[in-house]
């Protein structure tokens, strides 16, 4: 098999590259401060998208950080279909620059007894809100957004990954839904949302996080891998650091939202999905990753496939989330 990474037996044990900010713990304790002062006023309106029996469709809103109106896809099993009884659920979060996706692929687990929420990310191809606010360069990317602030809570990815927990809480918190039995799952960037969800959220019972985004930094750029996915990391550089001489200043900053460092608050039991060919998530950053989870885990490794749809992962995924 061709490398473009380390060979697998090396993936087993590395570590990462990406520096940890010396106060990375106390910066996401007092993250969660802040969500915690945060009333999500959830709002829920029926959405007439489907007409099937037994599954109610509802646009769901909620306030996360900085006051952002975020937009969720929510379906529940009628009370009927679910006896009565508090269902499990599942959270559903999408790949970079998209959004929630339809409501018909969502059927297979609401029809399964599931409830089923889809989050948009703010600020990206959805209905969520981004409320802005940042010093400094904003063009071509949410990783390098709030980079030039001298505040690092104003990084954006530091208020999606708390808008997962937010959205979680709020499932939670419903009368239909079985607080200890809720799962995340996504791949790409929605990979990373559901590591980042079940660091931030540790009543989070499973989680399936499909060749996750948004780990190890600058291994990425040692790989001369930022490009796709990862362009705006190149094109900061260019722009703002031409010669590199606040390389170890930009690369410590975003490892507060560097997902390596978040894996170890994971309680949940982990079913990871990584592709050894995969250029966009390189292999590499995904172990950084799993290798320090200390929850119960397994990795499905396909040997020959990159970042793209991987057969039976669907499967494994839906089989997985049965077990709540």
């Amino acid at each position: 098999m061709p490398l473009i990474d380390l060979p697998l037996e090396q993936l087993r044990s590395y570590g990462g590259r990406n520096p940890r900010p010396a106060d990375f713990d106390a910066y996401w304790d007092e993250a969660l401060r802040e969500l915690d002062a945060t009333d999500p006023r959830p709002e829920f309106k029926p959405n007439p998208a489907l007409n099937v029996a037994g599954v109610e469709c509802f646009d769901l809103w909620f306030t996360g950080v900085g006051g952002a109106r975020i937009y969720t896809k929510y379906l529940r099993p009628t009370v009927q279909a679910r006896g009565g009884k508090p269902a499990p659920a599942v959270l559903q979060f999408h790949g970079y620059s998209g959004h929630g996706g339809d409501w018909a692929p969502k059927l297979a687990y609401a029809a399964s007894g599931f409830c089923v929420a889809a989050m948009d990310c703010r600020g990206q191809g959805g209905r969520s809100e981004d409320k802005g606010g940042v010093q400094g360069n904003t063009l071509n990317g949410h990783i390098i957004r709030g980079l030039d602030d001298p505040d690092p809570r104003k990084l954006l990815f530091r208020q999606i990954f708390l808008d997962t927990a937010q959205l979680a809480r709020v499932v939670m918190g419903l009368p239909e839904v079985d607080a200890a039995r809720v799962g995340a799952m996504g791949g790409s960037q929605g990979g990373a949302l559901t590591v980042a969800c079940a660091a931030l959220e540790p009543r989070i019972k499973r989680a399936a996080p499909v060749f996750p985004f948004l780990a190890d930094y600058r291994r990425v750029w040692e790989m001369d891998q930022a490009k796709d996915a990862y362009q705006e990391l190149k094109q900061y550089f260019r722009n703002f650091d031409p010669r590199h001489e606040r390389e170890d200043e930009v690369f410590t900053k975003l490892g507060y939202v560097d997902l390596q460092f978040l894996a170890p608050r994971i309680r949940a039991e982990v079913l990871m999905f990584t592709g050894l060919m995969d250029t966009i998530t390189p292999p590499s950053t995904q172990f950084a990753i799993y290798n320090k989870l200390t929850a119960k885990k397994e990795m499905k490794i396909y040997p020959d496939f990159g970042h793209e749809g991987l057969p039976g992962e669907p499967d494994f995924t839906y089989n997985f989330m049965r077990g709540l």
